[in-house]
């Protein structure tokens, strides 16, 4: 195990959070192919060369940071958070959101169009959102786009001002301006979205085709569950598979909760299909045996099911069938949660974890045999890809963003609210024992964390992606 005594910076110029670092050595650098002593070489935020420990040369009077036997490897992407910001600044906005993000190792989010005020339905609510977005961020911070009825229009011009996509619900979202789509829509959108390369988000459930009256004990978790049965979410990825065969254009399924689903993609992407497929950390630690009476702070959607559920996911992220892990990150105040009454039907689902994502994960996938390289694929390179972003995160070689998080995987520590740096503590892993302290996260070469300590100014980027434009008139689909 690394003792801080053997984490100094090398030379006499000093490392400070916030400054940007030449160089940073390891004996455990996560490298594609390969895990060992490495010195990554950094100039102007980006990775010029990966060197091996017999060539490692001192720069004279410029800041290394020597890490012993930490772990180094590609700052995580997590391309599924939500910020409240603009509107709903009681949620969450980007500056807390982007610490905690630093703190876990997370350099690079994606945010989801769905909770701010405006939505990112539009190019003038995409604007809202840099423009809220612009000097908060301790990372880089990426945006979808959504997909509503009748703002087809909208699409091509948020996709050219820099989304990589969008994201849409098949059932009711509760919130009034981010309507779900119909068949229809959907028909009219990936006709409009052919060509682009561009991905198109799928929250994976589809109201049953007959309603049930909820008759038991709202403040039992098993009543929730039994509201939303996994097969909403199987009816749902029928529709999304059978879509993205028809057009082409690459789906993504989010926050995968029932396993059910699973053999529906691995048939259409034996079809042709270009899908994938996201779960969440919720869904891989958590599981409805454990929810007590009352215990609101658990909800999401889909939700939290069972422990045979979970092993069956656990044994598609081993043979591959998910392609990613991601947060889901949700913010809600106590309020939100209705907790003086515990009941699971009115209050607001979501749950914080966004700045354990890291911990959570390793603490259950090391004894199921994952590896560190499986780790980068889940969380780091599969995710970049998603986002667009492949030619710049996800991975130490050079050409890519000097992104790093630096950590210690054997470290035990015990989540506590004093530690947390989401606006709101409120979270089912308070008490967690995990595996695996992050020492430090830098992005773009410069340290955004260090060892509890935050860069004084925040200077995380706001990504836009360039992508291929359709050269032909869209026609209608019918």
């Amino acid at each position: 195990m690394s003792k801080k005594s053997n984490i100094t910076p090398t030379g006499p110029a000093k490392v400070d959070v916030g400054s940007e670092v030449v160089a940073v050595r390891s004996d455990k650098v996560v490298l594609d192919d390969t895990i060992g002593p490495a010195e990554i070489v950094i100039c102007n935020g980006k990775i010029v060369d990966v060197l091996p420990k017999r060539s490692w040369v001192r720069p004279s009077g410029e800041k290394v940071l020597d890490v012993g036997d930490l772990v180094v490897m590609p700052g995580i992407v997590d391309p599924h958070v939500h910020i409240c910001e603009p509107g709903h600044l009681a949620c969450e906005g980007f500056a807390s959101v982007t610490k905690a993000a630093a703190a876990g190792g997370i350099t690079t989010i994606v945010d989801m169009p769905l909770y701010s005020c405006p939505p990112t339905t539009t190019l003038t609510g995409l604007d809202s959102k840099l423009l809220s977005a612009k000097g908060h961020c301790h990372i880089d911070v990426a945006f979808w786009g959504g997909i509503v009825p009748g703002n087809q229009m909208e699409l091509q011009p948020m996709l050219k001002a820099g989304v990589p996509g969008f994201q849409c619900f098949l059932m009711a979202t509760g919130v009034e301006d981010f309507s779900h789509v119909c068949l229809q829509d959907l028909h009219v959108a990936m006709n409009e979205l052919q060509d682009t390369e561009c991905v198109l988000l799928f929250h994976a459930e589809q109201e049953p085709n007959q309603w049930m009256p909820v008759l038991d004990d709202t403040t039992e978790y098993s009543t929730f569950l039994d509201s939303r049965p996994g097969t909403m979410e199987v009816e749902a990825t029928l529709t999304i598979a059978e879509l993205c065969l028809q057009y082409k254009v690459p789906c993504h399924i989010t926050h995968l909760s029932s396993a059910q689903a699973l053999p529906i993609i691995e048939y259409a992407r034996q079809k042709g299909a270009p899908i994938t497929v996201e779960t969440t950390h919720n869904y891989l630690s958590l599981s409805s045996e454990c929810i007590p009476p009352g215990g609101t702070y658990y909800k999401c959607c889909p939700p939290i099911r069972e422990k045979s559920n979970q092993k069956q996911l656990w044994a598609a992220l081993q043979e591959r069938q998910i392609d990613m892990v991601v947060s889901a990150h949700t913010p809600c105040s106590p309020e939100m949660k209705d907790l003086s009454n515990g009941d699971f039907l009115k209050a607001q689902g979501g749950i914080a974890s966004l700045q354990f994502g890291l911990p959570l994960f390793w603490t259950s996938a090391k004894p199921r045999g994952f590896s560190l390289h499986d780790l980068v694929r889940l969380m780091c390179k599969n995710p970049a890809v998603l986002s667009r972003l492949e030619d710049r995160k996800g991975s130490l070689r050079p050409g890519m963003d000097a992104d790093l998080v630096i950590w210690n995987p054997d470290k035990e520590f015990e989540v506590n609210k004093e530690i947390i740096y989401h606006k709101h503590k409120l979270t089912p892993y308070l008490g967690f024992q995990l595996h695996g302290e992050v020492f430090a996260t830098l992005v773009r070469g410069r340290l955004a964390y260090l060892n509890g300590n935050f860069a004084p100014k925040p200077q995380g980027d706001l990504l836009a992606t360039q992508r291929k434009m359709p050269t032909r008139v869209a026609s209608p689909y019918y």
